[in-house]
């Protein structure tokens, strides 16, 4: 018989102190999910993100991929203010017109006027690691460690035959919940709740018979079919790449979902869907795939936000984790407590 492991406290969930040191320890030192590489494909191209509170641009310059903080080095302005698009060969300040080259060095510092000891050449931009997988693109801004091919490698050796190379990003769809990251984190490691908060999908899986295998900073979902002719939603390739990455792989596609904490009780989650050649260019059908997860968002969203609500109310500390359903919660907890020691 296996023990039974407690939970992380309730203080956990809603120290705004705890949220910080896990923007720096957690966020800023593990590989960070950011777009695709058809996103970048000319030069000039740019995407942004905002990763725990790091604003992170990343654009396609003459010599590859770069990636800065957006912040100008003058007075903190914001550099590159879209989602993605061309930023023309320059990367421009919007506060006070500051421009640098796709080097991150600064070329413009505009009617800055004559001062002693000004060197353009000590505001360059500060640079982040950038780096790609398959078309998929990822960021760490910390320095330091490994490498993302050691990083996907489970879910590198898991991906047989579907073609992640093959698709063409497809739309967003972008949910916010009133919870802290890591209550959202693990609902979707664990299925023991599906039988309660989602009867729809239960009538479609065998939640009885669900699966965690976990794998290095990966951990795969499973669960069979109720109905080997029904074709579930989530019926394909089922990841969670730690910290915060979730990785949907179906037939037509796959959708990658970031959840991004906005503090310590807000959560953006972030659904990036890419889909075949073929299906992208129906947009009926595209628009299907897209509102695909919605109901099942919503309940979880529901649920979410129920507890952290409990949680506030201060009656709760910590709980116990079922070695049978929810070893996947038991696996993130520990990584989390690991980074923050």
């Amino acid at each position: 018989m296996q023990n039974c492991p407690r939970t992380m406290s309730a203080e956990t969930y809603r120290d705004p102190a705890r949220f910080e040191a896990e923007r720096r320890a957690i966020f800023a030192r593990s590989w960070q999910f950011i777009g695709h590489a058809r996103e970048l494909s000319a030069m000039g191209d740019a995407i942004s993100a905002n990763i725990a509170g790091f604003p992170i641009v990343a654009v396609r310059a003459e010599e590859g991929l770069r990636a800065f903080h957006n912040v100008c080095r003058h007075r903190a302005g914001p550099l590159f203010t879209q989602d993605k698009g061309n930023c023309g060969g320059r990367l421009t300040c919007a506060y006070h017109g500051w421009a640098y080259d796709l080097e991150g060095r600064l070329r413009n510092a505009r009617d800055f006027g004559p001062a002693q000891g000004f060197d353009p050449r000590d505001f360059s931009l500060l640079p982040v690691r950038i780096a790609q997988w398959m078309d998929l693109l990822f960021v760490h801004i910390a320095e330091g460690g490994h490498d993302l091919e050691v990083h996907l490698a489970p879910l590198g050796r898991r991906m047989g035959d579907h073609k992640l190379m093959q698709t063409v990003p497809a739309g967003r769809r972008t949910h916010d919940i009133a919870c802290n990251w890591k209550i959202y984190v693990e609902n979707y490691l664990e299925g023991y709740h599906i039988p309660s908060v989602h009867p729809a999908l239960d009538a479609e899986i065998d939640s009885l018979k669900y699966e965690v295998t976990l794998e290095g900073d990966v951990c795969f979902h499973a669960a069979p079919l109720r109905d080997a002719a029904t074709q579930a939603v989530y019926n394909g390739l089922w990841a969670f790449v730690s910290p915060n990455l979730g990785v949907n792989v179906y037939g037509h596609g796959f959708m990658m979902e970031r959840v991004m904490p906005l503090g310590h009780q807000r959560t953006r989650l972030i659904y990036d869907y890419y889909l075949t050649s073929e299906i992208a260019r129906d947009p009926v059908q595209t628009e299907k795939i897209l509102n695909m997860s919605a109901h099942v968002t919503a309940e979880d969203k529901w649920i979410c936000e129920k507890v952290q609500e409990n949680i506030e109310a201060g009656v709760y500390d910590t709980g116990v984790l079922s070695p049978r359903h929810e070893q996947g919660v038991a696996w993130f907890q520990r990584r989390v407590s690991a980074a923050l020691s």
